[in-house]
């Protein structure tokens, strides 16, 4: 009974979230025996609707991989600030040798942006933005550079509310 009532907790928690595999990276270690593969993955998961959260996971097999990452995923959930269907304002954020910009867009233009950057505004719900990749294109840190923009991101009232020295 505990346990059917504990998957159901979790067939619930997994249905509000979309959950996309980004990337699967492949390692091999010559051991005596031959190869020795792992393999690593990118999860993101979001809601469409101003949540969205990543998870980098590794083990030997993918599927082991990926259930690991969405776990990872779900305990690593950010809350997107948004006005309207865009982001509030501009922002460039480095994360290693990555480099992101976002920009707000006005209604109609979509998601211009790259595929991982893409992937993370999709199901975060951004539904107007243009991005641009500046430095490397490793996946994960891509990824990193997004949420970490996202994350910096304000509210306007919120901003002016605080110059005012109005408390909340």
């Amino acid at each position: 009974m505990a346990r059917e009532m504990e998957r159901n907790r979790q067939d619930e928690s997994s249905s509000e979230f979309e959950e996309k595999v980004l990337y699967i990276n492949r390692c091999s270690k010559v051991v005596k025996g031959g190869r020795k593969f792992s393999f690593s993955a990118l999860i993101l998961i979001g809601d469409g609707q101003g949540r969205v959260g990543y998870g980098f996971a590794k083990a030997n097999e993918v599927s082991d991989a990926i259930r690991k990452g969405s776990e990872a995923a779900r305990k690593n959930v950010l809350k997107i600030e948004m006005e309207g269907t865009t982001i509030p304002h501009e922002i460039v954020v480095e994360w290693d040798g990555s480099k992101v910009l976002l920009k707000p867009a006005p209604e109609g233009t979509g998601i211009v942006a790259g595929s991982k950057v893409r992937s993370v505004l999709e199901l975060g719900g951004v539904k107007n933005v243009v991005a641009k990749s500046l430095g490397s294109n490793n996946p994960l840190n891509q990824v990193k550079a997004t949420f970490k923009a996202l994350k910096r991101l304000t509210n306007r009232e919120k901003c002016l509310a605080e110059r005012r020295g109005e408390a909340q």
